[in-house]
This record gives structure tokens, C-alpha cells and sequence, in this order.
């Protein structure tokens, strides 16, 4: 089966009943997406699918067939982060790290399709991210600065 991850195409055997999650994390070796719950209730696993925020424990690796995955290790470009990575840093919404590639993964997905949204706004489409560490705070401050940074240019 071929896959594309991170704009680079696979070739992959996986069983029916891999998920997404265990091909990114065990075949391709992208452990930058997280196994948390494995029931879909934590987010640390959020990966784009063709754009669209999805949990990867709960997508069988069958169903990814020609559509265009995203993980963290993808949205850095020419070695220079993401804006929401970067803002991540700056606002000091990082501590164990656990949650941060689905968090930032999923806010990446609600502000391509919502790019001036309220903080409600950006609370409500992280709700399905749980973080042990950080209280959401400082996330949604992370997530704040990109919008307020689209907003001044």
C-alpha cells in the first residue's frame, strides 16, 4: 500500500488491523506522534489527515491509502519551525512534551480553517488534547501569538 507522509511517499505492508499510529511510530520509526490512551480520548496521537485533525489510534493504516498525512515532523520547513511550534517555545507551553505534537497539530488544523478565532474558540477545538502539565494556559496563549502575528501583517 502507498501512503504519503510528511510529502514523502511509502511503500508500506501493514496488517488490517495496524492503525496509523503503529506504521508512523513502529514502521516508519516518526515517534514524534504519541501513544497515549489508544482509545482516541487523549489527542497525543493527533496527526493531519488530509487537513483534517484525526486521532491515528483510531484510523486503520488501510484507510490512509492516497490521502496526505502531517505529523509533527513535517511542519518545520527548510530547518525553520512552524510558527506554532516557535510560538510554543516562546510562550513556554512545553513541559514534558507528551502532548505537544497532537496539541500542536490539531490548533494547526483549527486555525487553517479559523484564522482570527476567539480564545473560546481555540479552548473548544483543543478540548479533545488532554495536558497533565501546563494547566492549557500557556497553550492557548501559544496559539493566540499566531493569530495576533496574522493579524498584524
Amino acid at each position: 500500500m502507498k501512503i504519503k507522509v510528511n510529502g514523502q511517499d511509502y511503500e508500506i505492508a501493514a496488517e488490517p488491523w495496524a492503525t496509523l499510529l503503529d506504521v508512523l511510530r513502529y514502521e516508519l520509526r516518526l515517534t514524534g506522534t504519541k501513544e497515549g490512551c489508544s482509545t482516541g480520548n487523549c489527542g497525543s496521537c493527533t496527526v493531519l489527515l488530509d487537513g483534517k485533525a484525526v486521532n491515528s489510534c483510531l484510523v486503520l493504516a488501510a484507510e490512509v491509502e492516497d490521502k496526505e498525512i502531517t505529523t509533527i515532523e513535517g511542519l518545520a520547513r527548510q530547518g525553520k519551525l512552524h510558527p506554532l511550534q516557535q510560538a510554543f517555545i516562546d510562550e513556554g507551553a512545553v513541559q514534558c512534551g507528551f502532548c505537544t505534537p497532537g496539541v500542536i497539530l490539531a490548533a494547526k488544523a483549527f486555525l487553517d480553517s479559523n484564522s482570527q478565532p476567539t480564545e473560546a474558540q481555540i479552548r473548544e477545538a483543543i478540548a479533545g488534547n488532554l495536558c497533565r502539565c501546563t494547566g492549557y494556559d500557556k497553550i492557548v496563549r501559544a496559539i493566540m501569538r499566531v493569530t495576533n502575528h496574522k493579524r498584524e501583517t
